[in-house]
């Protein structure tokens, strides 16, 4: 039967006819979708399961009705409407995530269609086959936490995941993400206003409920989930108001979990943002941490390469995706030369185009002795302009020095010889031996003793980049995720190429960091901006929905945050051998304490707790060296 969608009618029409025969009012939404019942009702309106009439099979779709009884449900009707609607269209196509097929506005209502995931959700599949053990849940983060990390990438904050939300598709046990009327811009603007709160009330991170989302929210969601399912009982129930901490290890009644899987738990649902996981990569590692001696694996997939077709007078435009199949992905390729611009199938990234850009754009350099024939280079960094981060906050910055690739262990043992880590590692703390290798386990707190060696030796200002000169340095004039454009291959950067974010052909996985001049450099000269080590900044760590003060704004060159604590939360960019490739993109940013990787190193020795050992060995942190001009 079809459904009439009129609010005061709901009745049940042949599905031959056009206009309801109660009331007169269509019964398809652009001549093309039919509503046949209804399936959910909420504060802002209806759901039907629908078919779309369209198409020779009338495949079934889900037709959501937005509705309103007052002046300011109506206004926040449209606005759910239209969030939905530009999130779902921004966010693209993804297996997990339901394919918006059309929203319009009829008779006065406004709709949104969209695919139908033939399913149950969570909570009817906890009602039906009681709690979850542990082994369904991580099964349930590794098949979710992509999904996530999919849609942070496209700068969405969920903001109401719930078991309801997450629907366990029939036809191939896959979960898939659903709900997306609360989802929300990551933007600058957005993230610093405090708004009306969104999203279901048990499942809301604190800073959510202030009306300050920020993607850790989603992961607090996340956590609530995983412990409502795990113990079956209402998060209401899992929470002492008493004690002010989640109690949900009281309700697993005898059942037997890990201890890691508790302390993974716990962090997840930290109230305190700063103790929560920041990115969905932090949660992958913890359940599937990386193996000592791990061997390199290497992918059979090939890929080819590309054709350039020249396109005149489009060199400052903004590198943009235009086209995901999640087998291939289209984007347009931006150089600061109108030459070099062209249409790019992003797998392999040519090295005829590289080492082109490379020569219209030599970077003048100087070179620095350290002694016993160990030299050190620095690219010169022109002054200028950039938008930094997600925000896109214009960021002016005078001209620098930059190391041309990350400090190497021959360079590091030439000035550290009787630093602290002598005793511990023979004057080399790294967990990959090479003397052209990165030196990397390396704390903020000794890359910064390193710089102070090293101003001495050269008798010249040394210090760490800040996060502004990192990343306009790593953009080298671009505006795209990598220096090479919206995506990169392990053709040109060390990271792990068989986990990719948005499901390009798999590369290479090394397992290990590379020599610190391998690959080709970015317009700049600079070596491995992307991947290999995570490399230390000077900057404090500062949240997204944090207020940049607005001289940092006006002088990239200024550190934000105090430079002297040396227990301090500091920022590391560009990611590892061990990370996707959109952990190593311009943007993407970590933060540690600047003791994180001695104070490893110190339990390793006291041998206080077993694990110690493999927890250092997966902390690639590295830096590079800035010289302020005289």
């Amino acid at each position: 039967m079809s459904n009439c969608l009129c609010l005061a009618c709901d009745h049940a029409n042949p599905l031959t006819t056009k206009f309801c025969t109660e009331c007169g009012a269509k019964l398809q939404i652009q001549e093309r979708y039919r509503a046949l019942k209804v399936i959910g009702q909420g504060g802002f309106g209806k759901t039907f399961l629908a078919q779309d009439e369209g198409k020779p099979s009338k495949p079934r779709c889900v037709i959501k009705q937005f509705t309103y009884n007052d002046p300011i449900s109506l206004q926040k009707a449209q606005e759910l409407f239209e969030q939905e609607a530009v999130r779902l269209d921004d966010l693209g196509k993804h297996p997990q995530i339901p394919e918006l097929l059309a929203h319009c506005e009829q008779e006065g209502r406004q709709y949104l269609v969209q695919e139908f995931i033939d399913g149950e959700n969570l909570l009817q599949e906890l009602n039906r086959a009681g709690r979850f053990s542990e082994a369904k849940i991580k099964d349930l983060l590794l098949d979710l936490l992509p999904v996530l990390q999919f849609i942070h990438a496209g700068q969405v904050i969920h903001r109401d995941i719930k078991p309801e939300n997450i629907i366990r598709r029939r036809s191939d046990s896959k979960l898939v993400l659903v709900d997306f009327g609360a989802a929300k811009m990551a933007s600058k603007t957005a993230l610093a206003k405090t708004g009306t709160t969104i999203g279901s009330p048990e499942y809301t991170a604190p800073e959510q409920a202030r009306g300050k989302a920020v993607f850790a929210s989603d992961i607090y969601g996340l956590g609530v989930t995983c412990i409502h399912l795990l113990t079956n009982c209402e998060p209401r129930y899992l929470f002492s108001d008493h004690e002010d901490k989640w109690v949900w290890q009281d309700f697993l009644n005898g059942e037997i979990v890990s201890t890691n899987f508790k302390i993974m738990l716990d962090k997840m649902l930290e109230k305190a943002l700063i103790k929560r996981y920041q990115a969905v990569y932090e949660i992958l590692q913890e359940i599937h941490p990386r193996q000592k001696n791990q061997k390199t694996q290497t992918s059979n997939q090939n890929i080819s390469h590309t054709q350039f077709v020249n396109t005149p007078n489009q060199s400052k435009q903004q590198n943009q995706i235009l086209e995901s199949n999640f087998k291939y992905i289209t984007a347009r390729a931006v150089e600061d030369d109108d030459n070099l611009v062209g249409w790019l199938t992003l797998g392999l990234i040519t090295k005829t185009r590289i080492e082109t850009a490379i020569k219209k754009n030599k970077s003048s350099y100087i070179r620095e002795d350290l002694g016993n024939g160990v030299t050190m280079d620095f690219m010169w960094i022109p002054a200028g302009k950039f938008l930094m981060g997600n925000e896109h906050e214009e960021v002016t910055l005078n001209g620098f020095w930059m190391g041309r690739h990350t400090v190497t262990q021959k360079q590091w043992q030439s000035l550290m010889k009787n630093n602290f880590w002598r005793r511990l590692t023979g004057n080399n703390p790294s967990r990959f031996k090479g003397a052209e290798l990165p030196v990397e386990r390396v704390s903020w707190n000794h890359a910064t003793e390193f710089c102070k060696v090293l101003s001495q030796k050269i008798n010249k200002s040394a210090r760490l980049p800040t996060e502004a000169e990192w990343e306009y340095a790593c953009s080298a004039g671009t505006r795209t995720l990598f220096s090479f454009g919206n995506a990169i291959s392990t053709d040109i950067a060390n990271y792990k190429g068989t986990s990719l974010y948005n499901q390009l052909p798999k590369g290479k996985y090394r397992g290990r960091t590379v020599d610190a001049e391998s690959f080709y450099p970015n317009q700049w000269g600079l070596y491995q901006m992307h991947g290999n080590v995570w490399e230390w900044c000077l900057d404090a760590w500062q949240y997204i929905d944090d207020t940049k003060p607005l001289r940092i704004n006006q002088n990239g060159n200024e550190p934000w945050g105090d430079c002297v604590n040396r227990k301090s939360y500091r920022v590391l960019k560009g990611g590892s051998w061990g990370n996707s490739d959109i952990q190593c993109s311009s943007k993407s940013r970590i933060g540690k304490n600047g003791t994180e990787v001695e104070s490893l190193v110190y339990r390793v020795e006291k041998e206080i707790f077993s694990e110690a050992k493999a927890v250092i060995d997966i902390e690639s942190y590295g830096f590079r060296v800035v010289i302020q001009p005289s």
